[in-house]
């Protein structure tokens, strides 16, 4: 594959779960926070946490993913990550956390329909 090439929505899933879980101990953390749910401004300070200041990880053959703290930033590729754009970027990363984790939001007042 190159970097021109279509990721799928499984690829930026994998690319998210690498880039979020890769400090010791990431899913107690996430467990609790799916618990107790996150404003959107506390779950943009969790994953400023968990993406820390850089990171990524990639070789031959594999998802070449990268990371960063700062604007929430993660790229993915299955060639050079450099040379993408991020798949996730700020707000877009908290709203895929949401998703992707299951984290409620506290201060959502819609009310349950159950």
């Amino acid at each position: 594959m190159t970097a021109t090439e279509t990721l799928t929505r499984e690829d930026v899933e994998e690319a998210f779960r690498r880039a979020t879980n890769s400090v010791v101990e990431s899913a107690k953390r996430w467990a609790a926070r799916v618990e107790s749910g996150l404003t959107d401004e506390a779950l943009a300070e969790a994953l400023r946490y968990e993406l820390g200041i850089a990171g990524g990880t990639g070789g031959r053959g594999v998802l070449c993913v990268a990371y960063q703290g700062a604007g929430l930033k993660i790229w993915a590729a299955w060639d050079v990550c450099s040379l993408a754009p991020p798949v996730l970027e700020g707000a877009r990363t908290v709203a895929f956390a949401r998703e992707y984790y299951g984290i409620p939001d506290p201060s959502d007042e819609q009310m349950s329909l159950l």
